[in-house]
């Protein structure tokens, strides 16, 4: 089973929460009358359009490469997880905007104890799944999966608001609490959402690998070359969980072309085996040929030339 593929039951569990919380927090607001309680349910509505698109993205990311997209289908998953980022977004400024309407227009609550209980198990539910979700996406660099836990931890973050404010109204009678806490956590969401947006944004515009791991990649390749060889020009990309990189491997200009191919798919071999999702391209030259050195472009992508030959 490809890694992805393997990667579609959390995002089925995700759909299941937000299924179940629908449900849940549907009825306290019912009960309540809790223009928290709202958004909130509101907001498991956007996890389950959101959970039902991500398990879309990872099901299309996972496709084989195909003569119309030679390096694969990953980068759907930025995609996805921008759509996610405009979803969450949506839900923080209407929890916001609603919890201003209602406080200048305030209605009495009802119920709060049984609407309470319901919203906490909700969250527990989503608190659970998230976990799992952040879990799986750290471990397999999957932002789809880290982009849906994350709208799920703001969700919890949502419920424990109204919660908090519920409770004040329960104690205080006095229901400004309920919308204020509204607006507070509608502005939380809405940081968040700005924050996959963000980082979407990066992965479609064919952002670096982390700089931690582009050295760790350089000192592999340092630690497996012959002595005289070296290498420059490396450049790398992120598409979805998957790494690119490409570097120009410098030889001796008098070795057999054989050599230099088994040098080069020795180098592939202990970096993909070190660095799993990583796809490798590496271009041989001779290292005492003028044109193996290109001191401007080197500079442009930030490495500093060494001396020419």
């Amino acid at each position: 089973m490809e890694p992805l593929a393997r990667l579609r039951w959390p995002v089925a569990l995700s759909v299941g929460a937000a299924v179940v919380t629908i449900g849940m927090k549907g009825t306290a607001y019912a009960l309540t009358g809790s223009v928290g309680l709202l958004t909130d349910a509101l907001e498991s509505v956007v996890n389950l359009l959101a959970a039902l698109t991500a398990y879309f993205a990872l099901w299309y990311a996972s496709r084989p490469a195909d003569p119309s997209h030679t390096y694969g289908h990953e980068k759907i998953e930025f995609l996805s997880s921008g759509l996610e980022g405009v979803l969450i977004i949506g839900a923080g400024l209407g929890a916001a905007a609603y919890g201003i309407r209602r406080l200048v227009f305030p209605e009495p609550l009802n119920s709060l104890e049984l609407g309470t209980g319901l919203a906490l198990a909700a969250s527990l539910v989503n608190f659970a799944v998230a976990r799992v979700l952040l879990h799986y996406g750290r471990m397999h660099k999957s932002i789809v999966l880290e982009a849906d836990g994350q709208h799920l931890m703001a969700d919890v973050w949502t419920s424990v608001g109204v919660v908090a404010g519920l409770v004040l109204v329960y104690l205080t009678g006095v229901t400004a609490f309920d919308s204020a806490l509204a607006i507070l956590m509608g502005g939380h969401i809405t940081w968040i959402g700005l924050g996959l947006i963000r980082r979407s944004f990066d992965g479609l515009m064919d952002h670096a690998i982390p700089a931690d791991e582009l050295a760790g990649i350089r000192e592999l390749i340092r630690a497996n070359l012959p002595a005289g060889a070296t290498f420059h020009l490396l450049r790398s990309r992120l598409s979805g969980a998957r790494r690119f990189i490409e570097f120009h491997l410098l030889v001796n200009g008098d070795m057999p072309v054989r050599e230099g191919h088994h040098l080069a798919e020795r180098l592939t071999a202990a970096l993909v085996t070190a660095v799993p999702e990583l796809a490798v391209t590496v271009h041989v030259e001779p290292v005492d040929e003028q044109e193996s050195w290109e001191p401007e472009y080197l500079r442009r992508i930030g490495e500093e030339p060494g001396p020419l030959p």
